[in-house]
């Protein structure tokens, strides 16, 4: 499959695709160390920083000449190349205003540069500051990257963040207020959190008006109180494998509109005390591109129940099969179906005239030939279809109202149950039933219960429920496999 947000296969939302597609031109961020320092530092909120850092500014150079040599070294591959100059080291918004207008505004006149990024806390854009960004923000193209780490509480404490998740949101929502993109750093392997901590830190982002995620993996750097912690009371340090699955499953529950700057942690091997295969960056990244391909998902799949209809479609149909879609609604479905099934052929059926024309306009549009629409409800496939008993690979029925439409025309349990009956007898060994149910309206909650009642029924046919939430208002799928 080819990822939409994607120039090079990836299954998630590249940084090198985000800026081809607004700059139509071969991005690169240069590293600037502005020798900033930081609240929990110098004492004004801490002074021992966070528990993973090294508390040290690496580069005493001037801002332009740092700039100047980071910008040669890539000029020698990419001569065509812009640049977004990176504040990155310590806290990069703390400074009296007119110390940061002078740092960010001196490199920003320079040649091929068409933007900032400014790495900081949450804790540590004053409002006076805050109204600088703004207008920096329409002047050039300007990121904020904000450090979280977690949204747990009791990790945050722990690793001496020295500052709330309340307060991070809070100053998300005001960086937005402004239009100025917000980036998230977080870390995977944080001492004694569990997967489903790691998966609900990204979950919550999710839901938040956030433009981008870094993804790093905990590494324990010499001469920083964490070395101390592992020496003395050694935790659990996640490998490789787990990593990789732990951060697939983050991608599946980010929402593909978000930009992935990041995906591993990038250390200095001579100040790295583990875990040593990160050192591996190229490795990690591949294996975190074959976990994706294996389980053939991608960035938000588990966003709409539907792209988990999608995978077993793609995964079970071949191109000779004949399938139906057995609610057109928009015609999204039937289409994917058709591109699919190029030398079969697909039915579908729908009882408004609004929904056949939207997908016939859609299908036209995208030069589908391999369909016929149907004007019937799918209580009454079986009399249109029965020339083709036994010989339907794949029926899908998606059901609710049409999106966007009258909510008021709806499946009703009654008829959706005789379509699945007959849905049965045209089935061939080892076909597919897909039934996609919307419980948190009325008659939504109605089918869901008098379907799984008339499922219980049924012999000769494998049943599965798939979710993606513990809500029990939220769409699930049903997938009826007939084995004999």
């Amino acid at each position: 499959m080819k990822f939409k947000y994607s120039l090079d296969n990836k299954r998630y939302h590249t940084l090198n695709y985000y800026y081809q597609n607004k700059f139509n031109s071969k991005i690169f961020k240069v590293s600037l160390d502005a020798n900033f320092t930081c609240p929990n530092i110098d004492g004004k909120v801490g002074h021992e920083g966070c528990i993973y850092c090294t508390n040290k500014s690496n580069n005493y150079d001037n801002l332009i000449t740092q700039f100047n040599t980071n910008k040669n070294i890539i000029l020698k591959k990419w001569p065509n190349s812009k640049y977004i100059t990176y504040f990155q080291n310590n806290t990069n918004t703390y400074a009296p205003l007119a110390i940061l207008k002078q740092k960010y505004e001196s490199v920003l006149h320079l040649e091929d540069v068409i933007g900032i990024s400014i790495a900081t806390r949450s804790d540590s854009i004053r409002d006076d500051v805050l109204n600088y960004l703004e207008e920096l923000n329409n002047k050039t193209f300007l990121t904020i990257e904000l450090g979280l780490q977690t949204i747990h509480e009791k990790t945050l404490q722990f690793i001496n963040r020295g500052h709330t998740l309340d307060n991070f949101v809070n100053m998300v929502n005001k960086l937005r207020e402004k239009k100025i993109n917000v980036v998230v750093h977080i870390i995977n392997g944080l001492p004694y959190e569990t997967k489903e901590m790691m998966i609900d830190t990204v979950k919550y982002l999710s839901n938040l008006d956030i433009q981008g995620i870094k993804i790093h993996m905990l590494h324990i750097l010499k001469n920083t109180k964490l070395e101390i912690i592992y020496k003395q009371k050694p935790f659990h340090i996640l490998n490789i494998s787990e990593y990789v699955d732990i951060v697939c499953d983050q991608l599946e529950n980010i929402k593909d509109t978000i930009v992935i700057h990041r995906i591993t942690g990038d250390p200095i091997k001579e100040d790295l005390i583990a875990p040593s295969w990160l050192i591996k960056k190229f490795k990690v990244l591949n294996e975190i591109d074959k976990e994706l391909e294996r389980r053939n998902t991608y960035q938000g799949f588990n966003k709409s129940i539907l792209n988990k209809a999608h995978q077993i479609m793609e995964d079970n149909l071949k191109e000779k099969d004949y399938v139906i879609d057995a609610t057109l609604g928009n015609g999204n479905d039937i289409l994917f179906l058709c591109k699919i099934c190029v030398k079969g052929h697909v039915y579908g059926f729908d009882i408004q005239n609004i929904a056949l024309e939207k997908t016939k306009t859609l299908l036209e549009k995208n030069k589908i030939a391999n369909y016929t629409l149907i004007n019937k409800s799918h209580e009454y496939m079986l009399e249109s279809l029965n020339n083709l008993i036994d010989k339907i690979s794949l029926v899908i029925f998606n059901l609710g109202y049409l999106p966007n439409g009258n909510k008021k025309i709806t499946t009703n349990y009654k008829s959706s149950i005789k379509g699945i009956g007959q849905a049965l007898k045209l089935l061939k060994r080892l076909g597919i039933i897909l039934i996609v149910i919307y419980p948190g309206c009325k008659e939504g909650l109605k089918e869901d219960i008098k379907i799984n009642e008339y499922l219980k029924t049924l012999n000769s046919y494998k049943i599965t429920k798939y979710t993606n939430t513990d809500n029990k208002k939220a769409p699930y799928l049903i997938e009826i496999k007939r084995i004999l």
